[in-house]
């Protein structure tokens, strides 16, 4: 037999290489004709992230899958070796087909007669995931391992892994490790246990059939064989792998991170991706808690909004436009924190630290609580009283109308206004009307971020910075301008922080100010620390009035349980700045004895009357079982007189001065007394009585 010449070997040589350039070509050809459909980067769901960095919002993505971007580095390094081991161990050796696994799928079918692994790599089952088969048969394999390789052409090792985990399905509209992870466990996938990385290695296989929430016993079979072969593998000890299977799975699949809605929705129209807000997820879960049970409470039609704010830097730490977004009996998805409202009586700390600022009241200054006319303008008391002469500290704790329009007429509206305008908020007033005294009574419109933005500068010594969520404009940056002189911040804090708390408020040093506005349409509450700042709005968004409605009753309470449920440690107010002091009345200086203006806006009419006490009468004979160690105190009343009043017994004055028009007396003993009481003009009256 003749062997083969050089020049055949030559040309068959030449055939070869030819077929195997046209070959290639054809492949090459065929890759780019038919390229699998591999978008640049999966659709995710839309994040809106805290200032931490944990997620505050999500949103599904348009074909309603919870479907979330992640990194490999955010996803626990044994969650992945577990996955490896588990799914492909050859992973990062083979070109998109281990032909090893192929092998030993194809012997065991053969052997048993159904399938018993699938041999399927990553990157085979990503080639699926971006492109599902239509059913089980060698052509769809075929296919599979076709695309596997144009995928391996394509990706990186790292960008298939990631690809798959985004992508992979976790039962019901989860899809991804991410979704998965906080559906299931609560917790972003960084630090997962044994038995949950177990669980989620199983899930993708069959995710419906192994659904926790609906088949349990499924899922933790599933969850059981793949801590089997970690055993096998080598990955984990036996004991290890025993204790994990002592855990339960979960019964239950939770809800996505659903916070701050208003915030997140301002967030997202800003276009950034995954924004981030100032706002802390700790404090807003809280805060969302308290506005929830207090609408609940409250009436099926009230809602609560509710601003708090960092007072150094004016970063908002939490934001509830409304009590639920979805509650249309409440106009949920109005943001009432951004809505124009009259502020009631919230502005009279800054009248009357205007005030203290021109030197001209004291907090022990005496001021007239009596009926004034300013020019037609006639104000009255929320409750339609009158204390008669007070001192400002107590005009201001409670909340009397008439000394505080007194004031402002001194200070002049114009004035409040605009320091309130330089502090970075403006006045909603009627159009070309200019500030009047009514403003001091809430005749004027602020939303409650500008309200709380006013009050971080009390509680900031005076300074304010402009509120921000993350949500503004670059150009929003904060102001730092001055509201009040520190002194005279000081003062005013001094002064609000002495108010009582509501009754079975939690114990916490606040001060706060509350405010109802004309018609009982909005109730109001500001308190503050020494940094944090937490304003309260309660209403109809539709400005219906509801009667009852007070801020005192209806807002306050929830200010003291808000920062009690904030997860902030409380800051106690700043020293006395130097200068700055609560002065006796009997060390004030005659110019501030008493307020400079009693008499103008001064009612006409006739003065009160002399007091004169009504009980007992004079000459009465009255059985307190003096006798026996329950005696029962005597309740005085008077009529007419100016408030404060002073009582006495037999010369002694009983304890304290009050403004009522009752007093309680105990005697020592029995026998004759006489009781005296002298009212803030230096009146007096006097009954004698025989004690028995």
């Amino acid at each position: 037999m003749r062997g083969i010449s050089g020049k055949a070997l030559r040309r068959s040589t030449i055939a070869i290489a030819a077929l195997a350039v046209v070959g290639t070509a054809c492949l090459f050809a065929l890759d780019r004709a038919f390229p699998p459909p591999l978008p640049q980067q999966p659709v995710v769901s839309a994040e809106v992230l805290d200032r931490d960095g944990q997620l505050l919002r999500a949103f599904a993505t348009p074909d309603g899958y919870w479907r979330f971007g992640t990194t490999l580095e955010r996803i626990d390094p044994a969650f992945l070796d577990m996955l490896i081991a588990y799914e492909d161990k050859r992973f990062w050796e083979h070109s998109g087909v281990d032909l090893l696994a192929l092998g030993r799928a194809a012997l065991q079918f053969g052997t048993n007669g159904r399938i018993v692994s699938g041999g399927s790599t990553l990157s085979m089952q990503l080639a699926r995931l971006i492109e599902p088969r239509t059913s089980r048969s060698v052509a769809a394999k075929l296919r599979q391992i076709a695309r596997a390789a144009q995928i391996e052409r394509r990706l990186s090792k790292r960008e298939i892994l990631l690809r798959y985990l985004t992508l992979a399905p976790y039962g019901g509209n989860l899809e991804g490790i991410r979704a998965a992870s906080l559906a299931w466990f609560g917790k972003e996938p960084s630090r997962l246990t044994v038995s949950e990385s177990a669980l989620l290695v199983a899930l993708p296989q069959l995710p419906e059939k192994r659904r926790p929430d609906r088949n349990s016993q499924a899922a933790r079979a599933a969850r059981d064989r793949v801590l089997e072969r970690m055993v096998g593998a080598g990955l984990l000890e036996p004991r290890e792998a025993a204790r994990a299977a002592l855990e339960d799975v979960p019964s239950r699949r939770r809800a996505m991170p659903a916070f701050a809605a208003h915030a997140a929705l301002r967030a997202l129209r800003t276009g950034a991706e995954a924004p981030r807000l100032t706002i802390s997820r700790r404090v807003q879960q809280g805060l969302e808690a308290v506005a929830r049970e207090a609408a609940a409470r409250l009436g099926p039609k009230l809602s609560v909004a509710m601003v708090m704010a960092d007072s150094r830097t004016g970063e908002i730490l939490g934001e509830v436009g409304s009590a639920s977004f979805t509650d249309t009996a409440r106009s949920g998805w109005i943001d009432m924190t951004r809505v124009l409202r009259s502020p009631g009586s919230t502005l009279k700390p800054f009248i009357y630290g205007l005030a203290f600022e021109q030197g001209l009241v004291a907090q022990e200054t005496m001021i007239s609580d009596t009926p004034a006319d300013f020019s037609g303008y006639r104000p009255k008391n929320f409750d339609m009283d009158y204390q008669g002469d007070v001192t400002i500290r107590n005009a201001l704790q409670l909340s009397l109308n008439v000394p505080t329009v007194r004031v402002l007429d001194a200070v002049g509206p114009a004035r409040l206004a605009a320091r309130l305008r330089n502090a970075g908020v403006s006045l909603v007033l009627p159009p070309n009307e200019p500030p009047g005294l009514a403003i001091g009574l809430g005749g004027a419109g602020i939303t409650l971020c500008d309200l709380v933005q006013l009050y971080a500068g009390l509680a900031n010594g005076g300074k304010v910075h402009r509120l921000r969520d993350g949500t503004e404009p670059a150009a929003a940056t904060p102001s730092g301008a001055t509201l009040l002189d520190p002194q005279a911040n000081w003062q005013i804090t001094d002064i609000l922080s002495g108010i009582r708390p509501p009754q079975g408020a939690p114990r916490r040093g606040i001060a706060y100010k509350t405010g109802t506005s004309y018609g009982y349409r909005d109730a109001w509450t500001v308190g503050y620390d020494g940094r944090y700042v937490l304003g309260v709005w309660v209403g109809r968004a539709d400005a219906a009035a509801i009667p009852g409605l007070s801020g005192y009753v209806s807002a306050a309470p929830i200010v003291f349980e808000g920062f009690a449920r904030s997860g902030l440690a409380a800051v106690p107010f700043a020293s006395a700045p130097p200068g700055a002091r609560h002065m006796r009345r009997q060390d004030l200086p005659v110019t501030l004895a008493r307020f400079g203006t009693d008499t103008v806006g001064a009612a006409p009419g006739p003065v009160e009357p002399a007091p004169r006490i009504v009980f007992p009468p004079d000459g009465a004979r009255i059985d307190l079982g003096t006798s026996t160690s329950a005696a029962t105190p005597l309740v005085l009343k008077l009529q007419g007189g100016r408030a404060p009043f002073r009582w006495l017994a037999n010369g002694r004055p009983l304890e304290g001065q009050d403004r009522r028009r009752t007093a309680t007396w105990l005697p020592d003993g029995a026998g004759t007394s006489t009781l005296t009481v002298i009212d803030a003009a230096g009146r007096a009256a006097s009954v004698n009585v025989f004690v028995e």
